[in-house]
């Protein structure tokens, strides 16, 4: 059975199991197939473990774990760095701007605003042949933009403008055109007495009808033979298209040559191009021909080929790329699972500007340097990240009083006086910026009911005032600036927080990492994300009391939790819906699937309503059900996942036969499905799954035998022959991946 001949009952069996939502959505459980459910307590805790603490169990993971020990498993997991990584760090070695500071990734691959301050005279052209090439396609896309506007601009002005109509008496109206036709008075007068002459003329114009007749016959009559008319004036636009068309056939049979020359030559003919035909080169990588250029260079010279195309591209495509190989191969699964929650717990939108630039060593040198030590520490690192700063505007915040506010020079002269003049009680705040304020006290510490006023935002944002980003377009630090700082004291949560300048700000970092209420917080966020959707207060409150003795320690108050029963209950037992991140992952982990190519998984991604680093409120994506439980959420993971085994998605290998242990299908559909039952879902699957997917087979195979006029036969029973049965594994592992029970961890 082919993915092509059973259409239809893939469609059928996508509508049944989108019939389910309701059941995913509750984490309703039936009844499993005895034939495929864990029949040991420690398998079956074993699964639950890799569930909540991985992006799914690969072929054989549960029992490697049985065989080390659930509790040894979790506490290795618990401190990565005793875990191997190495394969991980070879896969990832291509992906160079992984391994760059900002300021190295501005320079590389400039944004909208470095090439216009190139442009503008105020940042100089590199040295390097590599980035120059990148910059130069840049500079002439920009000015090719600036010229369509400007025409754009000059024709609609045109377009707009009303007709003129003379009001010059009839005989002095044919005296101009008699000029006209004579070509007197006018660099073009043959071509404007032709046009004038072809063109019927209407109103006062029409009284010179006789007089040019007359003329043009003696003209006839004369024996002079009037002078070749001059060639028409091409326009600027009628230019610009000839320019276009002849760098079009030059760059199209220069293109044509490129794949066949070695790697290093063709990527040193394309830098020593002539402007006009790199940017051709760059053009063509939107298209199909981006493979064969490609092909064979190393990493550097892809990178740079890729950015004369989009240079900010190559940085946000690396770093997604770079998210889901490390969910899918690390072997630190836990620290992957915990960088991708505080990164959505602090998370900082990829569209927001220069954060594109900035997102790279966000994630790397603040939430995963972290991401299993002091809650403080992680605060502080989020509080001065320029992506942070940039992304919630504090880089531009201005105490109202501050000295910049005020207008008071750096440097004041002794000799004038400088008066300070207060705002009008009521007026704003000019300057203050309070986004970062709000979602410090309501996302990232005490939390929306965590007892705050909107006092108390407007405080914190002035102790924040000043903590800024030093030249941020070119990948700059954070900055303590005393001149954008609110002076004197504030009063915060009910303390008095006495003027200290940067210290303020850690100050209130301090209260706010040691308070109950984040401490409560952040426990039910946790719990949320490894328990369940609304977990047990019990266990909120014994992390939270974990969180205050420990003074935040991340990985001892995720020990409390791992340890604590009802982490263990049956409760929670696939009572999770997976995120469409997790979703993805764990379908290429269960099929043991090779990745070549990661880009068109974030495609899919991006398809399910999850773009990586692409949720542009403060929030965050939500961990809970029912924002990805619907009919056509399901739907679209069914897709996926048949895609996915049955080879359609590009850049990934799936092999569902080494799934059932065999080179070919078995010769029996149910066998082939108990067995892949077993391999893609552990722990077993509902009888309602089950008899949906084997009802499914049998409509197949009855339809492949009308196909081939061929009448299906049966046994003595009266059951269809096993021979005429026509399983196939990759078609069934879409199915179970499509499954309820495989949408739920």
């Amino acid at each position: 059975m082919r993915l092509g001949r059973a259409k239809f009952v893939i469609l059928l069996v996508c509508f049944s199991l989108a019939c389910t939502v309701s059941q995913v959505l509750a984490g309703k459980k039936d009844k499993e197939n005895t034939a495929s459910s864990p029949n040991d307590t420690a398998q079956r805790r074993a699964l639950h473990a890799l569930n909540r603490l991985t992006f799914g169990p690969r072929p054989g993971d549960v029992q490697q774990v049985m065989a080390m020990g659930v509790d040894q498993w979790i506490d290795f997991q618990l401190h990565p760095k005793k875990i191997d990584d190495s394969a991980l760090d070879a896969r990832l070695e291509p992906l160079r701007t992984l391994r760059m500071s900002a300021k190295e990734i501005a320079e590389d691959f400039p944004d909208g605003q470095a090439i216009n301050q190139v442009r503008n005279g105020k940042r100089g052209m590199p040295s390097d042949p590599a980035r120059r090439a990148v910059y130069q396609v840049q500079l002439a896309r920009q000015e090719e933009k600036r010229e369509k506007k400007e025409e754009a601009v000059k024709n609609a002005a045109a377009a707009a403008a009303p007709e003129k109509i003379s009001s010059a008496p009839a005989a002095k109206s044919a005296m101009a055109t008699n000029a006209a036709s004579d070509g007197a008075g006018t660099a073009d007068g043959s071509a404007a007495g032709a046009a004038m002459n072809s063109t019927p003329m209407s109103g006062a114009a029409n009284g010179a009808t006789a007089t040019t007749d007359s003329m043009t016959s003696s003209a006839a009559n004369d024996a002079t033979v009037a002078p070749a008319p001059k060639p028409a004036k091409l326009t600027r636009e009628e230019k610009q298209q000839a320019r276009l068309h002849e760098q079009q056939l030059y760059a199209d049979l220069e293109l044509q040559q490129l794949p066949s020359l070695p790697p290093d030559e063709r990527f040193k003919k394309i830098l020593n191009m002539p402007i006009d035909a790199q940017v051709a080169v760059a053009d063509s990588l939107r298209g199909g021909k981006a493979p064969a250029l490609l092909e064979g260079l190393n990493p550097k010279q892809k990178e740079t080929l890729l950015a004369m195309n989009n240079p900010v591209g190559v940085v946000t495509g690396e770093l997604a790329q770079a998210k889901l190989l490390r969910a899918i191969y690390s072997q630190r699964q836990f620290e992957e699972v915990m960088t991708d929650f505080w990164f959505n717990h602090f998370n900082v939108f990829v569209d927001k500007g220069l954060d594109r630039l900035m997102l790279t060593s966000y994630e790397r040198d603040v939430i995963r340097a972290h991401a299993l030590g002091k809650f403080e520490d992680l605060l502080v690192a989020t509080a001065k990240s320029p992506a942070m700063l940039y992304y919630l505007d504090n880089w531009l915040s201005v105490g109202p009083f501050s000295a910049k506010a005020l207008g008071i020079p750096e440097h004041p002269s002794p000799y004038v006086r400088y008066q300070i003049v207060k705002p009008k009680a009521g007026k704003s705040t000019p300057g203050l910026n309070e986004n970062y304020g709000r979602e410090l006290l309501e996302l990232h510490t005490l939390s929306v009911n965590g007892g705050y006023t909107q006092r108390d935002v407007t405080e914190v944002a002035k102790v924040f005032s000043g903590w800024t980003i030093d030249d941020p377009a070119h990948g700059g630090s954070f900055k303590f600036d005393l001149r954008m700082h609110e002076p004197g004291p504030k009063y915060v949560l009910g303390h008095k927080i006495k003027p200290k300048g940067e210290d303020e700000g850690l100050e209130v970092l301090h209260r706010l990492a040691t308070s109950p209420q984040t401490a409560h917080f952040i426990s039910l966020k946790l719990a949320e994300r490894f328990v369940s959707d609304d977990p047990p207060p019990a266990l909120v409150d014994s992390m939270a009391k974990t969180f205050l003795k420990k003074k935040g320690d991340i990985r001892e108050v995720l020990d409390t939790l791992f340890h604590a029963p009802e982490f263990w209950d049956d409760a929670t037992y696939r009572a999770k819906v997976k995120t469409p991140l997790e979703f993805v992952a764990s379908a290429v982990r269960a099929t043991g699937a090779e990745i070549d190519d990661a880009v068109p998984l974030t495609r899919q991604l991006n398809n399910m309503g999850m773009p990586l680093y692409g949720a542009q409120p403060p929030t965050g994506y939500s961990m809970k059900a029912d924002t990805w439980v619907s009919t056509s959420a399901l739907l679209n993971r069914m897709n996926f996942a048949l895609a996915l085994t049955n080879g359609k998605i590009k850049g990934v290998k799936t092999d569902a036969a080494q799934l059932t242990g065999s080179s070919a299908d078995p010769p029996d559909a149910n066998l082939t499905l108990a067995t892949l039952e077993t391999s893609l879902i552990a722990g077993g699957v509902s009888q309602q799954t089950h008899n949906s997917i084997t009802a499914q087979i049998e409509a197949a195979r009855i339809e492949a035998a009308k196909k081939s006029g061929t009448p299906p036969k049966q046994d003595n029973k009266g059951k269809p022959g096993d021979s005429q049965r026509s399983p196939d594994a990759n078609t069934m592992s879409g199915l179970l991946l499509g499954s309820p029970e495989f949408q739920r961890r």
